[in-house]
């Protein structure tokens, strides 16, 4: 059996699209930390396994990558593009990839745990197991993913694009859904006691048919009534 490959180290130093396109043509697996790479053009570029470790990835291109079992920690990447990108068992902890589109891309077995992902582009992504754990994405658009029978915990939806999202039974835990868009969302099933449903209305309360709510967030829609719950 073949000896798995020894990370190249590079640490503490601007590194350019050149540097990675010659690592990657070179068939090595790069461990980056506390790099700058930011702008950087790596559209199409193979980088399986590689670790972006407290990087600047702003504005990085990474259209179309391979980036396979890739592991992001700590990273800043604003406006980074993995539109049509493979991310199948990518990992991505600690970062903010604010305002990022993952448009198209492939996301099997691929996980986002403690990130900020306000305002990111999650838009016809092919996914077979996309899970998100204590992440901020509001104002992201998630439009048509599937949450169904998932334990969703410590999940920041405000006013995030959730337009035709399946939710059924998924418990929500310590999650918002204020002012979320929910036209055709389903929640048959789901425990929503643990979510803050902010400024829900009794014109809204058919979104969340056969759901689980709180007698507080029921006395929310009761109060609109004039009543009052004891």
């Amino acid at each position: 059996m073949a000896e798995k490959q020894s990370p190249l180290d590079i640490s503490d130093r601007d590194v350019s699209a050149g540097d990675m396109r010659a690592w990657a043509a070179d068939g090595l697996v790069v461990a980056l930390k506390n790099c700058t790479l930011d702008g950087a053009d790596l559209a199409s570029l193979d980088m399986p396994g590689w670790v972006f470790e407290d990087c600047k990835l702003a504005n990085v291109d990474f259209r179309s990558a391979g980036l396979e079992g890739a592991k992001f920690t700590g990273c800043r990447g604003a406006h980074a593009d993995f539109s049509g990108a493979d991310l199948a068992e990518v990992e991505f902890f600690g970062c903010d990839f604010n305002n990022a589109s993952f448009v198209e891309a492939k996301a099997n077995d691929t996980r986002f745990e403690g990130c900020k992902l306000t305002g990111a582009d999650f838009s016809r992504i092919r996914s077979l197991g996309l899970t998100f754990r204590e992440t901020l994405l509001s104002a992201a658009r998630l439009r048509g993913l599937s949450f169904n029978n998932e334990r969703l915990e410590k999940l920041d939806f405000g006013m995030a694009d959730l337009i035709g999202c399946d939710f059924r039974k998924a418990v929500f835990a310590g999650c918002s859904l204020r002012d979320a868009g929910l036209v055709d969302a389903r929640f048959d099933g789901a425990d929503l006691r643990g979510a803050d449903l902010g400024g829900l209305r009794l014109i809204d309360a058919k979104k969340f048919r056969g759901a689980t709510i709180s007698k507080d967030q029921a006395g929310l829609l009761l109060a609109e009534l004039g009543l009052k719950v004891r």
